[in-house]
């Protein structure tokens, strides 16, 4: 079954940087330290931002990020403490390396999904991206995963470098015994944004061409399919995420953004205060969500406008959809954390 994951309303999700550190410098790595910081940050005070994140009525899901989040030596009594402050679903976004024993000190009881990021069916794809020596290490990671009975999805960011091989990935996926795959599109932010010798991004046409059918195979074979819509035909109605769910993506200095297209830019919802969260005065990227233009996206045609074609008229043959919407291919007809997970 096909169908376009809406917005939820009624859910929260909580997109943790618990620091910007990683072991890997992965070619399309979003993370930007001059705008998210540097520092790691103390688990009491990671304590305190989840006590105020967390909501008493409302299903929040947990996705803690880095950097490479396994690199906090407490996330094992992290992910036990939100889940005795309510939070209805815990995921770790990782590259697979799992530092500080955490497949030893985490249970399947505290962390929900461990969601690995992979580039490639093999080594010679994959550590062209993430680093020489990172496909072996992550499969063997994932193996180990597997074997203490944590639940795993693979996250695959498409890009030039890899969008050939992912044909190759439902195989390795079914292989190794992993049944949720998210796929991701390179955007320009990031390390992306500052290297203006590599561009990894695919036109349109590829995307089109490549990943619809792919996540339908990878789902014909029993593994839930998850792809941002990206494109939008002129008649399908826009709408962005930042105006009708709750999405928090929070970072080591404080800064909590909505849209994750925002953040290589000081345009925050909100900063972390003592006791709440304190909206940003104008102009922030919430003056934004209430544009409306022709292109969908008013983000994407801010920092990406290559991304859109335009007809003999001046106007845009198709739209930019929100990054956060969503294609779900779910062979077993069951909703999964629809929104949650998936953007390392």
């Amino acid at each position: 079954m096909e169908k376009t994951v809406a917005f939820q309303k009624n859910a929260r999700n909580v997109f943790f940087h618990i620091l910007t550190r990683c072991n890997l410098r992965c070619k399309h790595c979003y993370v930007n330290p001059k705008q998210h910081g540097t520092q790691t940050l103390p688990t009491e005070t990671i304590r305190d931002w989840l006590n105020l994140l967390a909501h008493p009525h409302k299903k929040t899901n947990l996705i803690f990020i880095g950097g490479e989040p396994t690199l906090h030596p407490d996330l094992s009594s992290l992910a036990e403490s939100a889940r005795k402050m309510g939070y209805a679903s815990i995921t770790v976004d990782t590259n697979g390396f799992f530092f500080n024993d955490i497949l030893k000190r985490a249970t399947p009881d505290t962390v929900d999904y461990f969601s690995v990021g992979l580039d490639g069916a093999c080594s010679q794809v994959n550590d062209y991206i993430r680093g020489e020596g990172s496909y072996n290490t992550c499969v063997a990671g994932i193996e180990q995963a597997l074997e203490k009975g944590f639940n795993l999805s693979v996250i695959y960011t498409v890009s030039q470098w890899n969008i050939d091989d992912l044909k190759h990935m439902p195989r390795l996926l079914k292989a190794l015994g992993i049944q949720r795959l998210f796929i991701q599109v390179a955007g320009i932010r990031g390390r992306l944004a500052t290297n203006k010798k590599e561009q990894g991004q695919i036109t349109r046409k590829r995307w089109a061409a490549t990943v619809p059918q792919l996540a339908a195979r990878a789902a014909g074979m029993g593994i839930h399919t998850t792809y941002p819509k990206v494109f939008l035909n002129k008649k399908e109605p826009f709408e962005c995420a930042g105006r009708v769910a709750e999405n928090y993506f929070v970072f080591p200095n404080g800064r909590i953004y909505q849209c994750p297209l925002c953040e290589d830019f000081p345009l925050h919802s909100y900063d972390m205060g003592r006791n709440a969260l304190v909206p940003r005065p104008p102009i922030n990227e919430k003056d934004l969500f209430d544009l409306s233009i022709p292109e969908g996206c008013v983000m994407n045609k801010l920092i990406q406008p290559g991304n859109i074609d335009y007809d003999k008229h001046g106007k845009p043959k198709y739209k930019i959809a929100c990054c956060l919407l969503k294609e779900e291919l779910n062979p077993s007809n069951q909703s999964g954390l629809d929104t949650a997970g998936g953007s390392k």
